[in-house]
């Protein structure tokens, strides 16, 4: 669950979640849940030529299942925080 708590910090920010597809779509994080369904506000695609019939998404929501990576803002991540929380993570269990 460390990450979940951590994806929940970042609720209002940029974030670019690239599909097992291929696809990329970037946007504002709006919510996220504990299988790490995503929702994506003022999304668009990262490579609009290759994908022009996602040009008019601009709300979407992303089953976790299908998510390849994250990328997080540079801003949004707190190395010391993350380790600490792994660190105690790793002891409890």
């Amino acid at each position: 669950m460390l990450f979940f708590s951590y994806f929940k910090e970042l609720v209002g920010k940029e974030v670019t979640v690239e599909l097992k597809n291929d696809i990329a779509i970037k946007g504002i994080l709006h919510s996220v849940d504990q299988y790490l369904n995503i929702k994506l506000e003022n999304s668009r695609v990262v490579d609009q030529d290759k994908y022009p019939h996602m040009l008019s998404v601009r709300n979407c929501f992303i089953r976790g299942s299908v998510v390849r990576y994250v990328l997080l803002p540079p801003d949004g991540v707190d190395t010391e925080l993350l380790h600490d929380a792994t660190r105690r993570e790793a002891r409890a269990g």
